[in-house]
């Protein structure tokens, strides 16, 4: 073969191979821009929201066209403000919180959509084992708890009104830190008890500045504790959007409760980097055992009327609203439907 025939044939490979390389790349930077941007904002970053990252990690939002872009706020009463502001597309936070904007006279109200979590993620942590531990035995006692009119706050204190004690009376109840300054208030001696999130509890366990006593989930009962929400103008406007995120969530739920604690642990390890993956498990299985975890983005409506229940019990509803006023089942049915 000459000389001049074989730079032809290089120079066409090179230009083949040039033109896949591009179209290549040209094609994978077409299916980014083709995702739909969701900014998604979490009311915490726990393990208690083991579905949501797994529906992150395991590419069942991009699967749906999605590009979730997820934030932290601290706080029910922060994603609200998200929400409102329109910084936020979508929430993930406390059933309560969406009571109170509609109750406050909010027009463009928001509304709850899918459900994650059927319990308290919570648990209460004292400073020695207590194997035998009743709620009767915190009588006396001082608890660092959550935000007043917080999910967590009200639950906390209907457990003990349950078990005869009076909040302010019986048992003294902090409720003036930060959520993220909990932990440390108690390690550096404040307060017999704190209620905590996970991996919040399981790390002051392994650092021996705690034990797990109780779990406030179970001692609750069931209730749509966490949920995803919107306004009801982005719901009226962007119903597309919404249905391919429940319909990720769903798949999340599912995998979640087809696999195991190890399984689990492993696919959200990346967005809990500073917990080894012992105490990922350990937390996963604890979470896994009650329950936590819906396996339906579909409300209960009864468990719905019982969160009201508990608001009013705490003096922070007067005012009870329908269920159908603030849940939209559409999304959540549609999305069983849908999956194979």
């Amino acid at each position: 073969m000459s000389l001049l025939k074989r730079s032809v044939i290089v120079l066409l490979l090179m230009l083949l191979i040039g033109g896949t390389i591009i179209g290549g790349c040209s094609n994978k930077e077409t299916k980014t821009a083709e995702l739909i941007p969701v900014n998604l904002v979490e009311v915490v970053h726990s393990i208690f929201y083991a579905p949501q990252y797994v529906a992150i990690s395991q590419g069942y939002f991009m699967d749906e066209g999605l590009d979730i872009t997820l934030t932290t706020a601290q706080g029910s009463d922060k994603v609200m403000t998200a929400l409102l502001s329109g910084t936020g597309d979508i929430g993930l936070g406390g059933s309560e919180a969406p009571i109170y904007v509609y109750n406050q006279g909010q027009e463009d109200y928001v509304i709850n959509f899918a459900q994650l979590t059927r319990c308290d993620g919570s648990f209460l942590v004292g400073r020695q084992a207590e194997p035998n531990f009743k709620w009767e035995d915190l009588k006396g006692k001082t608890i660092i708890g959550g935000r007043p009119g917080g999910m967590p706050e009200m639950v906390l204190e209907y457990i003990l009104k349950d078990h005869g004690l009076t909040p302010g009376k019986d048992v003294q109840i902090i409720t003036n830190l930060q959520f993220t300054a909990t932990a440390g208030a108690f390690k550096g001696g404040t307060g017999d008890y704190v209620a905590l999130f996970e991996p919040t509890a399981t790390l002051l366990e392994q650092e021996g500045a705690g034990h797990v006593v109780a779990s406030i989930g179970k001692s609750s009962g069931e209730i749509p504790y966490t949920v995803f929400m919107a306004r009801k103008s982005r719901i009226e406007r962007d119903p597309e959007m919404l249905q391919k995120f429940t319909n990720a969530i769903y798949q999340g739920q599912i995998w979640v409760d087809q696999h195991s604690s190890q399984e689990i642990a492993s696919a959200i390890a990346s967005f809990f980097p500073d917990t080894d993956i012992d105490g990922l498990t350990r937390v996963v299985e604890r979470y896994k055992s009650q329950n936590t975890w819906s396996t339906s983005p579909v409300m209960n409506e009864e468990s719905y009327l019982l969160a009201q229940e508990i608001m009013q019990i705490a003096g922070e509803l007067s005012n009870p609203v329908e269920p159908a006023v603030l849940i939209n089942h559409q999304f959540a049915e549609q999305a069983i439907l849908k999956s194979p």
